[in-house]
């Protein structure tokens, strides 16, 4: 015992002291680092980490909208929405996206299934923001990705609705699709209500009128399970589905225009002549639009875009063509209300027309001897609207073709409407360089030359001829309704303007538009029907230039491989009509014997339906008291 308290007497205060002071700093170290641990986790990262801790159990889920549905002037469906599955990855659990897309294609392997090409993943994900990896899963990738979900953490699936496009192709011009909103079309958002993944129009009524189909998105709060799958609902904002819009598009004449065409290149435009509304509108070839609804592949976006017939080209309202015969009333009109011609003017024509050191030609060789305004007309001689442009010139022509509402967009309820080509003087100075020659004031008196307009022009031009002189917008939307069929808004018809021509004037050329249908040498007599009751004009435009010389032009017709476009404009029944079709058909030939029998398709199946339903009273069309009634030549 002594030894040991000799050692402890022996042990010298000043050495424990500082021992003791040396781990009361490394203590107090520690305290402090830890405490600014805690305050840095609270206060500097509390938001993110209290929202981190509430997403293991919590999370925010985007209700999309349904879209409105689409229908015809009777109703008819033409655009549904169907239910399908979307995967999407939400990195509250991981960030490492390529891990869990390489996981998934493993998955996909052993079955047999593939995994669609991104475009571009993003950099850096944000942790609560989904990410969308594939759209519109089979029920076979449904069953994959659930039955494996605690491999493949942050992947969910959601119910979206995708648009089901009832009639495919033959109304695919004017309905459009759908597609994910691209980051361009965000920076270009004005209203700040769209966001990465929404489901927006692309093209057609889906895009002219989106935002209305839209609705808004709603907003749902739902407690999951530690494989991220929803467990219960703790609150939810509903989704507002969008409105529903009726066309003015009736199915019977769409599905007519269309097998009419067939698999032939062209395109066919019928209107109401009473206050401008589109009851068809076809063009050929087509596409399908139910291949944009899973997000287009590489392959099918590759075969659209280079297709030589041009699917995705609307030619009813995009197509240029030179309107060729069809053209010839807006020089007759002309030529009348000027005064330079009475109906009664008479021209020779021996098949030729001379015009300084060149020869145009009628399309009748052997001519047609002593024609006036309603013989030239019905027999369509070039001869006699070669002297009608003569002595109009060609600014006086363009007035008057502006008024019948060539050479400028309509104003159709469709994006990239194209407003075809009228010359003038200045046009041809400004754009070419050139003054204008008489020669091609000649050419364009009968619808040649730089004249380019579209089917829908030729419609809505012949339309005004029909109705009497007021030219209306051609339009394809009735109206909107809600939900639950209450009409939200009614698109009204519109009047661009009235004819600078008198009456007396515009039943003159009514009178020889009957004639070129129902009387013997008529160049549209293939469409006369029993009740005599339509009025019409065929076309025949060259697609290329001709020789002088007779050989010539025989061997280059042959050989350039480029036949002409066929035309037919035409509107019944006389007296009081109803209906407006026109009709162009690419490189078909004389548009007597092509183009008009598609339009009489349209017109039989127009009366046969008026037949079918005589028993119900009609409803009077917006503007009818517009429409001058004709007296029967």
């Amino acid at each position: 015992m002594r030894k040991i308290g000799d050692r402890l007497d022996g042990f010298e205060p000043g050495q424990f002291k500082r021992k003791f002071k040396m781990l009361f700093i490394i203590i107090s170290v520690a305290l402090s680092l830890l405490v600014m641990r805690m305050w840095y986790l609270q206060v500097i990262e509390g938001d993110e980490l209290r929202q981190r801790s509430e997403n293991n159990s919590v999370r925010l889920r985007k209700i999309k909208p349904m879209r409105g549905l689409i229908m015809d002037k009777d109703r008819r469906v033409l655009v549904d929405n169907q239910p399908s599955f979307d995967i999407v990855f939400i990195p509250n659990r991981t960030k490492d996206i390529r891990t869990v897309i390489d996981k998934i294609k493993e998955l996909y392997t052993e079955r047999s299934l593939t995994f669609p090409a991104l475009s571009a993943l993003p950099g850096r994900v944000k942790p609560f923001v989904p990410v969308l990896l594939e759209r519109n899963i089979s029920m076979e990738k449904l069953a994959v990705v659930e039955t494996h979900a605690l491999e493949l953490p942050g992947v969910a699936t959601e119910v979206t609705p995708v648009r089901q496009y009832l009639n495919g192709e033959m109304t695919a011009q004017i309905i459009g699709f759908t597609g994910e909103v691209s980051r361009e079309e965000l920076d270009r958002s004005t209203t700040g209500k769209l966001s990465p993944g929404d489901i927006i129009g692309k093209f057609g009524i889906e895009k002219f009128l989106d935002y209305h189909l839209r609705g808004k998105s709603g907003a749902e709060q739902v407690e999951v399970n530690v494989a991220g799958k929803a467990v219960r609902s703790l609150g939810r904002i509903p989704a507002a589905p969008g409105d529903n819009v009726v066309l003015t598009i009736d199915s019977a004449l769409q599905e007519a225009a269309w097998t009419a065409l067939g698999n032939r290149a062209g395109a066919v435009a019928v209107l109401d002549p009473r206050n401008g509304a589109v009851l068809a509108l076809v063009s050929s070839p087509s596409f399908d639009p139910n291949i944009f609804n899973g997000g287009i592949s590489f392959d099918d976006w590759e075969r659209l875009s280079n297709d030589p017939g041009h699917p995705m080209e609307n030619r009813s309202i995009s197509g240029q063509y030179p309107p060729g015969s069809t053209y010839k009333i807006v020089v007759a009109a002309a030529a009348l209300e000027e005064g330079l011609i009475t109906p009664e003017t008479t021209f020779h024509c021996n098949g030729t027309f001379e015009s300084g050191d060149r020869v145009f030609r009628c399309w009748q060789a052997k001519g047609h001897g002593n024609v006036n305004l309603h013989r030239a007309i019905v027999e369509s001689c070039d001869v006699y609207f070669y002297n009608l442009g003569k002595l109009l010139g060609v600014d006086r022509i363009a007035a008057y073709a502006r008024a019948f509402g060539l050479g400028a967009p309509l104003g159709i309820d469709l994006p990239r409407e194209k407003g075809g080509l009228i010359p003038t003087k200045q046009w041809k100075l400004s754009r070419l360089r050139e003054s204008w020659q008489m020669g091609e004031t000649i050419s364009l008196a009968i619808g040649q030359g730089f004249n380019l307009v579209t089917p829908i022009q030729l419609a809505n031009a012949y339309a005004t001829l029909a109705n009497g002189g007021v030219l209306y917008r051609p339009r394809l939307v009735k109206q909107l309704e809600s939900l639950d069929g209450h009409v939200v808004k009614i698109y009204q018809p519109e009047k661009q303007g009235v004819l600078p021509v008198r009456p007396q004037y515009i039943q003159v050329i009514n009178q020889a538009l009957w004639g070129a249908v129902n009387e013997k040498g008529g160049t549209g007599y293939i469409l006369k029907r029993q009740e005599q009751d339509v009025c019409g004009k065929t076309g025949t435009a060259q697609v290329i230039g001709l020789p002088q010389d007779e050989k010539a032009r025989k061997a280059k017709r042959v050989s350039a491989g480029f036949r002409d476009h066929a035309l037919f404009v035409c509107y019944a029944p006389y007296g009081n009509p109803e209906i407006v079709v026109a009709v162009i058909l690419e490189n078909a030939g004389h548009g007597g014997a092509t183009a008009a029998p598609v339009a009489r398709k349209v017109i039989e199946t127009y009366f046969a339906r008026k037949k079918m339903t005589q028993t119900q009273p009609p409803a009077q069309a917006q503007g009818a008291a517009d429409v001058r009634k004709m007296p029967k030549p």
